[in-house]
C-alpha cells in the first residue's frame, strides 16, 4: 500500500489549500516471486484474474485457467486465452485468439510465451 497525496488551490491568495489523500493497494511481484508462488498449493492473494489464470495453467488446471481468461474481453484476455488454445493444440483457435489480441502467432517456445505474458501482467495496474 502507498499513499497518493493531491493538493488543490495552492495560490497564495486564495487563501489557503484543499489536501486529498488515498490509500492504493500495490501488488508488487517479480517474476522470480510468481514463479516461486507456484509451488504453492493456492494462487497468492491479490493476483489479477489474468495472472490467477496463468498461476492455475501452470499448476496444470487448464480448464480453470480458461475458464478466467474467456470471461475477460481485454486485447490482455485475448492473448492468454490464445496462449491457453495453443498449449491446448488447437491452432485454429488460438489464431483467433492472437487476432482477436491484435498479436501474430507467436514463434517462441510455449516456455518462452507463458514468460513473456506473466512479465508483461506482472507490470500493469
Amino acid at each position: 500500500m502507498f499513499r497518493i497525496f493531491g493538493f488543490f488551490g495552492t495560490n497564495a491568495n486564495s487563501g489557503g489549500y484543499l489536501s486529498i489523500s488515498w490509500t492504493v493497494p500495490l501488488l508488487s511481484m517479480t517474476l522470480n516471486q510468481f514463479t516461486q508462488s507456484l509451488s504453492t498449493s493456492k494462487p497468492p492473494e491479490k493476483l489479477s484474474a489474468l495472472l490467477e489464470a496463468m498461476w492455475y495453467d501452470a499448476h496444470g488446471d487448464w480448464s480453470k485457467a480458461h475458464e478466467i481468461a474467456q470471461d475477460i474481453e481485454t486485447p490482455q484476455g485475448a492473448w492468454v486465452h490464445a496462449f491457453l488454445h495453443r498449449k491446448e493444440g488447437d491452432t485454429s483457435n488460438a489464431e483467433y485468439w492472437y487476432r482477436r489480441a491484435g498479436k501474430s502467432f507467436p514463434p517462441n517456445t510455449l516456455q518462452e510465451e507463458f514468460i513473456e505474458i506473466v512479465s508483461f501482467l506482472l507490470t500493469q495496474p
